[in-house]
Parts: structure tokens; C-alpha cells; sequence
């Protein structure tokens, strides 16, 4: 017996509130459909997530030994879900959903899966511009079906362009947070090219005697995030007011984890950056006087 909507969309909520409060507090500033599809769509890119690092909610990653096996199922609940079956998961049925409400093109949902596969293989980036492909294969691409929930329409090419770029502003200040977690599971995004002119030899980058080089690494990460987030202000001018007011207060609670890291230099590991709810609140209200203005 399939679950209901509202079944589905409670589950989501929940999985959204423990998953991530940044993003949970700021879709509560959505219309209420948006953000019912809003938190559809967060469950399924959670799961797929989860599923690929090993790990509950965003938590600890651990390395897994069948990352192939992993993705094909989640390929395979994937096609079934837009297919019109019923999966019998709540993130494969969530997604049937939102993708029939929304109408969310097929290539934004596979380019989604393709940076779990990058992931999968081993993936390294070589170039600044393979980070940024990376970047938006995982969460660029959710910032464009992101954008479609919200009302943007498909074939807006700069609109959704300029919400990737917010999914990978936040992608880019995730990795610069999570340098020491993504280590230990095996995992760099430190383009090669970076290291190169760091002179940091590959695999030592988190040894303590490069720590301060490691920092140069992250200020270029926050810049690179800071250009991105600069693109996404100008799309989110272009949507409902509750929308923006949303959008910009995750820009802001994102950005804000990007700066402190660079911030706190070669300290920005000994302990994890987190914003709280006192400053989330204060984005909050600064987004909603700018998406006034």
C-alpha cells in the first residue's frame, strides 16, 4: 500500500529538520506547496547522500565497499519512481511526486546522479575547472531543480544557471569546512593543480606542517564561493517574494560558513564550523529586508 502525500511529505520534514537545520529553517520561509516539494525533493538527494557515504542524516562518512552496488540501487529506485511505480521508500516516493508536480526535467535528476558516480570511482579533481563540474553535478544541479520547484521555469537557462551556482557556492564552503571528515574517509577535492603550486605532496595535505598552506587552499575556496553567490543574488531577484526571502537566507547562513573558515586560517579544522541559531536568525532578517528591496 502506497503512503500518502501528506505521509510523504511529514516524513520529509522530518528528514529535513534532522538532516540539516540550516536548510530546514530556511524552507520554512517557502509558500507552503513550495515548501511541502521543497522537502520532497531535499529527502531524495539525503538519501542518495547517505546511502553513498555510509553515513545517517549527514553524519559520519564511512568508506564503503560497494559504492557500485550502492548507486545501481539507487539508479534502479530512481527510474522506477519517475516511471509512476510505486517504490515502497519515501525518498523514491517523494520524488515521484515532486518530479510530476514540478515537472523537473530528467537531465537535472541524472546530472544529480552522476557526481554520486564521480564519488563512486574515486574521483579526484585535476583542475579548478573539474572542481566546479564536480561542485555542480552534486549540488548545483539541486539548485537548478531547486529553482523549478519555486516556480522558474525550464527552459530559463540563466535563471536555473544562476541557481546552480548557488548549489555550488554551497558545495564549494562545505568542502572547505569538511577537508579533515572527507580525509579520513579517503576522499580530496583539493584540485591537483592547487596542491601542485602549494607544493603540497598529494595524500599529506592534512599533516600538520602544511596546515597554513592548507588554509591558502580554503581562502581560493571561499573566493571561489563568494563569485558563485554573487551569480545566485542576481537570479534570486527573480523570484516570488517568499522564495527569495528563503533563498537568501540560506545564501547568507552559507556564505557565512565559508568566510569563517577562511577566517580562522590553519585553526579551521581543530574544531568543526558551525553557525548558530542566533546568527541563522539575524541572516534571516537581513534576507528578508534585502528580498524587499
Amino acid at each position: 500500500m502506497s503512503a500518502t502525500r501528506d505521509a510523504l511529505v511529514a516524513t520529509a520534514g522530518e528528514t529535513i529538520a534532522k538532516g540539516s537545520r540550516s536548510f530546514s529553517l530556511a524552507s520554512r520561509l517557502f509558500d507552503r506547496t513550495t515548501r511541502e516539494r521543497a522537502w520532497l525533493l531535499y529527502a531524495w538527494c539525503r538519501h542518495c547522500d547517505d546511502v553513498m557515504d555510509g553515513q545517517t542524516l549527514g553524519g559520519e562518512m564511512a568508506e564503503v565497499a560497494d559504492a557500485a552496488v550502492r548507486l545501481f540501487e539507487i539508479r534502479v529506485g530512481t527510474a522506477r519512481a519517475l516511471a509512476g511505480e510505486t517504490v515502497g521508500q519515501m525518498p523514491f516516493d517523494g520524488l515521484a511526486i515532486v518530479a510530476l508536480e514540478s515537472a523537473l526535467p530528467r537531465s537535472l535528476i541524472d546530472d544529480h546522479l552522476e557526481g554520486f558516480a564521480m564519488d563512486a570511482k574515486g574521483w579526484q579533481p585535476r583542475t579548478e575547472a573539474d572542481l566546479i563540474r564536480y561542485c555542480y553535478h552534486v549540488a548545483g544541479s539541486v539548485g537548478a531543480m531547486m529553482a523549478i520547484v519555486m516556480g522558474v521555469a525550464a527552459d530559463d537557462e540563466d535563471t536555473l544557471s544562476r541557481a546552480a551556482d548557488l548549489g555550488i557556492a554551497f558545495q564549494l564552503a562545505n568542502i572547505s569546512r569538511d577537508l579533515c571528515e572527507d580525509d579520513l574517509a579517503g576522499r580530496n577535492y583539493l584540485p591537483h593543480e592547487w596542491l601542485a603550486e602549494l607544493d603540497v605532496p598529494p595524500g599529506e595535505a592534512l599533516k600538520p606542517h602544511f596546515r597554513k598552506r592548507l588554509a591558502v587552499a580554503a581562502r581560493w575556496l571561499g573566493e571561489l564561493a563568494a563569485d558563485r553567490e554573487a551569480s545566485a543574488r542576481i537570479g534570486a531577484a527573480r523570484l516570488p517574494f517568499r522564495s527569495r526571502w528563503a533563498v537568501l537566507a540560506a545564501t547568507g547562513i552559507y556564505g557565512s560558513i565559508a568566510r569563517e573558515v577562511v577566517r580562522r586560517g590553519d585553526k579551521a579544522w581543530d574544531s568543526r564550523v558551525t553557525i548558530g541559531r542566533g546568527e541563522k536568525l539575524r541572516h534571516v532578517a537581513r534576507a528578508f529586508a534585502e528580498a524587499r528591496r
